[in-house]
């Protein structure tokens, strides 16, 4: 299952664990995933999107109608 949110493309980002004696490996940053169901009222039926929790912000200030256009239109979901 790929770390990737639906609606806003986050990825991992690579970055790097600092020890106290500045050693430097190699680690993920994964963004925050959240599996959840969403109705849209328009066409009468539900969808199940994993999405970050910046992106349910985003829904719960402009509304998923709102939002998934926008994905749309940057090319990260197909609808």
């Amino acid at each position: 299952m790929a770390r990737v949110c639906d609606l806003t493309g986050k990825r991992p980002r690579v970055g790097n664990n600092v020890s106290h004696a500045n050693n430097k490996t190699k680690r993920r940053f994964n963004p925050n995933l959240q599996k959840k169901r969403f109705y849209i009222p328009e066409e009468d039926a539900w969808i199940t999107l994993k999405v970050s929790t910046s992106a349910l912000r985003t829904i719960n200030k402009n509304g998923i109608s709102a939002v998934l256009k926008k994905a749309v239109a940057q090319g990260y979901i197909m609808y």
